[in-house]
C-alpha cells in the first residue's frame, strides 16, 4: 500500500503540473490587503501639458468655411495689395509661408489644391521676428556673451575649521607638537580680475588668515612660559598680471576667438569672439530679411492668384450662360420634333451646359481657396462672414528693366549672397585667429605683494612696536601698512607642442572651410544670374502672350457673334456654334492668366534683383526701445565723450563691414521703364470685376431640362 500510495502521489502531481503548464505565479504575501490603488499598468501616456496658452481669437473664432453647398456670405471685403501686404507684416510675428507652393522663386503656378502646412510639419524651420534678438542674446554665441568673457570677475569665499585632532607623538616631540592639536582657522578670499582685449589678465586679491591653536612653538613669556599670542591674523594683498606675448596675443586675436576659446568637454578650439558674434548677428539680419521678403512675395502671388481665381470665374459663368441659352433654344425644337431639335444635337448642347456648370463650380471652388490662401497669408481668420475680392487691377504696361543695371543689383543686394558673404567673412577671421594658435606659448608673468601679521586684525602697532616680543600687540593691518613685508615675483611661462599637429591641422580645416564658402558663393552667384535671366525671359513672355491672348479673347468674342448669327440663319451646324462659344471662355480665361502671370512675373523680377521689399513699399528698421534704454544709453555716450581715449589702432582689426545697406530704390537709380500697353486690335478694355457669385447651383444627378434650371444672370 505505500508503495501503490506514492505512485499514486506522483502521478497525481504530475497530473497536476501538465494541467497549471509553466505560467509564472505570483509570490505570497502574509499581509496583503488587496488595495493596489497605487499600481499604474502603463509606463507612458498621452497627456496634455500644464499651461495657460489660450488659443488665438482668430482660429478658435473662424466661422464656417465657404463652400458650393453653403456660398452665403454677409458682404464684399473690397480688399487693395497694399492692405493686404500691410495687414500681412502687422499680423507677421512668425513670417508665414505657403510651403513652397507658390511659385516665389519664378517657378510653375501657384497651386491651391493644399493647405499650407509648413508651420505644422517643421515650425522650426520657419523665421520669425523674435530670430535677431534671441541670436544677439545667445548665452553662448551672442554678443553680449562674448564681451562678458572681457567683464570683471569678483569672486569671494569665506571658511572657518575646527581642529581637534589628535597626534602620536611623545619625548621630545611634545617639545614641537600637542598630543592633542586645539585650534581654529578662518580664510577669507576676496578678488578682482579682469581680462583686457590683448589678452592680457590682471588681477587684485586679498587674503586674510586667522590661526589659534595650541601649538608648544608659538610665543611665549620667558618667565612663566605660557603662550602670549595664542592667535595671530596675517593679510595680503597682490597684484598679478599675466600677458601673452605669442600665441593668444594681440586685439585681433581676442576680438576673434576670445579669451576662453577652448571646449571643457573635448579640449578644440572653439572660437567665439565678439566679431563672430556680431556676424553672426548680421546673418540672423538677413536671414530676417529674407522671410519678411517671402512673406511678402507671397501675400502678393495669393493677391494675384485670387485676382486670377475671380476672373476665371467670369468666364466660366458667360460660358455657362450662353450654352444654357444655346440649350434651351434646341430643348424647344427637340419638344416640337421641328428641324434643328434633333436628340443627338440637344444632348450635345446640354452636355455642353453642364461642362460649363462644372467648370463654374470648380472655379468657384478655386475662388474660395484662393481666398483662404490668401487670409492666410495676411495673418487673419480663415472666415468671418465677408469675402476677399481684389480692388487693384494688375498692370497691362510694358515695364522693360535695364539688364545690367538689374545684374548689378541681383548680385549686391540679394539677402541670401550677403549671408553668404557674412559667412566667409566669419571664417576668414577664423583662419587668421586659427593661424595664431602655430605659434608657441610664451605668457610674462608677475605679481607684487604686500603683508602684514599681527595679534589682532585691525588696531594695535607695526611688527617691530615690541622688539623684544614682535607680535604682542600688533595688528595685522598696521603692519601691512608699514610696508615692512613685501614680495614679488617675475618670469615667464613658455609652452610649445613639438610638430604642432593639431595646429597645423585646424590652420588647414579652417582653410578647407574658406574654399568651400567661397565656392558656394560662386555657385550661387553664378545661380542668381540664371534665375534673373529667367526672370526677365518671364516678363517678356507673359507680355507677349497677354498681347496674343488680349487679340484672340476679341477674336473669339467676334467669332461667336458671327456663329451665333449664322447659326440663326440655319447656314452652320450646332457644334459650330458650341465650339466657338467653348473656346470664347478659354480664350478669356487664357487672356487673364496671362495678364496675371505678367504682373506675377514683374514681382518676381524685384524679387531676383533684391528690390521686392522697395517695390512694395516696405523698409526695415529697427523698432523703438524704452524710455530707459535711450536714458542709459546718453548716459553711456556721455561718459564715453569724458573719458580718455586710448588708440592702439595698431592691433585693431581691419574692417569688415561697409555699412548699412541701401533700402531706397531711389537712390541706384529707377530702371524701369513703362509704356502703355497697345492692343493690335483694339476692343474691350479690362473690366472691373463683377458682383461675384451665381445661385447655388442644383445637386440633382438625373438629366435636368432647362426649364427647370435657374435663368442666370451676367452680374
Amino acid at each position: 500500500m505505500p508503495r501503490l500510495a506514492r505512485q499514486l502521489w506522483v502521478a497525481l502531481t504530475s497530473l497536476t503540473l501538465v494541467a497549471s503548464g509553466c505560467a509564472p505565479r505570483q509570490p505570497f504575501y502574509f499581509f496583503e490587503d488587496g488595495d493596489l490603488s497605487h499600481y499604474v499598468g502603463a509606463i507612458q501616456k498621452l497627456e496634455y501639458p500644464d499651461g495657460d496658452q489660450q488659443p488665438l481669437d482668430e482660429a478658435a473664432g473662424a466661422t464656417e468655411p465657404l463652400t458650393l453647398s453653403n456660398p452665403s456670405f454677409d458682404n464684399i471685403w473690397e480688399l487693395s495689395l497694399e492692405e493686404a501686404i500691410r495687414t500681412a507684416l502687422e499680423n507677421g510675428t512668425v513670417l508665414r509661408n505657403l510651403g513652397g507652393r507658390f511659385g516665389s522663386f519664378g517657378g510653375p503656378r501657384p497651386q491651391t489644391g493644399e493647405p499650407p502646412v509648413s508651420l505644422l510639419t517643421n515650425p522650426q524651420a520657419t523665421p520669425s521676428i523674435y530670430d535677431p534678438a534671441i541670436v544677439e542674446t545667445d548665452p553662448f554665441r551672442g554678443v553680449e556673451s562674448a564681451l562678458a568673457l572681457f567683464d570683471a570677475q569678483l569672486s569671494s569665499s569665506l571658511t572657518w575649521d575646527r581642529q581637534n585632532r589628535p597626534q602620536n607623538v611623545g619625548g621630545i616631540g611634545t617639545q614641537i607638537f600637542q598630543q592633542q592639536l586645539l585650534g581654529d582657522t578662518g580664510n577669507l578670499t576676496t578678488g578682482i580680475q579682469k581680462r583686457t582685449a590683448t589678452g592680457a589678465t590682471w588681477g587684485f586679491s586679498n587674503q586674510t588668515l586667522y590661526d589659534n591653536n595650541n601649538s608648544p612653538i608659538r610665543q611665549k613669556d620667558p618667565v612663566t612660559g605660557e603662550i602670549i599670542v595664542p592667535s595671530t591674523w596675517q593679510t595680503n594683498y597682490d597684484f598679478t598680471f599675466n600677458q601673452p606675448l605669442l600665441q593668444g596675443a594681440g586685439v585681433t586675436y581676442n576680438r576673434i576667438a576670445g579669451p576662453d576659446f577652448f571646449d571643457n568637454l573635448y579640449g578644440r578650439p572653439v572660437f567665439r569672439g565678439v566679431l563672430l558674434a556680431r556676424i553672426n548677428a548680421d546673418i540672423s539680419l538677413a536671414d530676417f530679411e529674407a522671410g519678411v521678403r517671402n512673406l511678402v512675395s507671397d501675400t502678393e502671388q495669393s493677391y494675384w492668384e485670387l485676382y486670377f481665381a475671380y476672373r476665371n470665374l467670369e468666364a466660366r459663368k458667360a460660358g455657362r450662360d450662353s450654352s444654357l441659352e444655346a440649350w434651351r433654344k434646341v430643348h424647344a425644337l427637340y419638344v416640337e420634333q421641328s428641324r434643328g431639335g434633333e436628340a443627338d444635337k440637344e444632348a450635345q448642347a446640354r452636355e455642353q451646359y453642364f461642362f460649363f456648370r462644372s467648370e463654374v463650380e470648380q472655379a468657384l471652388t478655386d475662388v474660395y481657396r484662393c481666398e483662404n490662401r490668401l487670409r492666410y497669408m495676411m495673418g487673419i481668420s480663415a472666415s468671418d462672414g465677408r469675402l476677399i475680392r481684389p480692388s487693384d487691377e494688375p498692370t497691362t504696361a510694358r515695364i522693360s528693366f535695364d539688364w545690367q543695371q538689374s545684374l548689378v543689383e541681383a548680385l549686391s543686394r540679394s539677402a541670401e549672397l550677403r549671408k553668404q558673404k557674412w559667412v566667409i567673412k566669419q571664417r576668414e577671421l577664423e583662419l587668421v585667429a586659427a593661424k595664431n594658435l602655430i605659434l608657441p606659448r610664451l605668457d610674462m608673468i608677475g605679481r607684487y605683494r604686500f603683508l602684514g601679521m599681527g595679534q589682532e586684525l585691525l588696531g594695535g602697532g607695526g611688527y617691530d612696536a615690541n622688539p623684544g616680543d614682535p607680535l604682542v600687540g600688533t595688528g595685522a593691518y598696521s603692519s601691512l601698512f608699514g610696508g615692512q613685508f613685501q614680495e614679488w615675483q617675475a618670469g615667464a611661462q613658455f609652452l610649445m607642442p613639438l610638430g604642432f599637429r593639431r595646429e597645423l591641422a585646424t590652420v588647414r580645416h579652417h582653410q578647407l572651410q574658406l574654399a568651400r564658402e567661397r565656392a558656394r558663393l560662386q555657385d550661387e552667384e553664378l545661380e542668381a544670374s540664371h534665375a534673373l535671366v529667367e526672370a526677365v525671359r518671364n516678363v517678356d513672355t507673359n507680355f507677349a502672350l497677354s498681347q496674343t491672348n488680349f487679340n484672340r479673347r476679341v477674336a473669339a468674342e467676334r467669332q461667336v457673334e458671327a456663329v451665333q448669327a449664322a447659326y440663326d440663319a440655319n447656314t452652320v451646324t450646332l457644334d459650330q456654334l458650341l465650339d466657338a462659344q467653348r473656346r470664347r471662355a478659354e480664350a478669356e480665361s487664357s487672356y487673364y492668366r496671362s495678364v496675371v502671370d505678367y504682373t506675377r512675373s514683374i514681382s518676381q523680377l524685384h524679387y531676383r534683383k533684391g528690390s521686392l521689399l522697395e517695390y512694395n513699399g516696405v523698409f526695415l528698421a529697427e523698432g523703438p526701445w524704452p524710455g530707459k534704454a535711450y536714458f542709459d544709453a546718453h548716459r553711456r555716450a556721455r561718459q564715453r565723450d569724458a573719458s580718455l581715449y586710448l588708440n592702439y589702432g595698431h592691433s585693431r582689426p581691419g574692417v569688415f563691414s561697409r555699412g548699412a545697406i541701401s533700402q531706397n530704390f531711389e537712390e541706384l537709380g529707377a530702371d524701369a521703364r513703362a509704356t502703355q500697353l497697345e492692343p493690335r486690335d483694339p476692343a474691350t478694355r479690362l473690366e472691373p470685376i463683377s458682383s461675384p457669385l451665381p445661385a447655388a447651383p442644383g445637386t440633382k444627378l438625373e438629366p435636368a431640362s432647362p426649364e427647370l434650371l435657374p435663368t442666370p444672370s451676367r452680374t
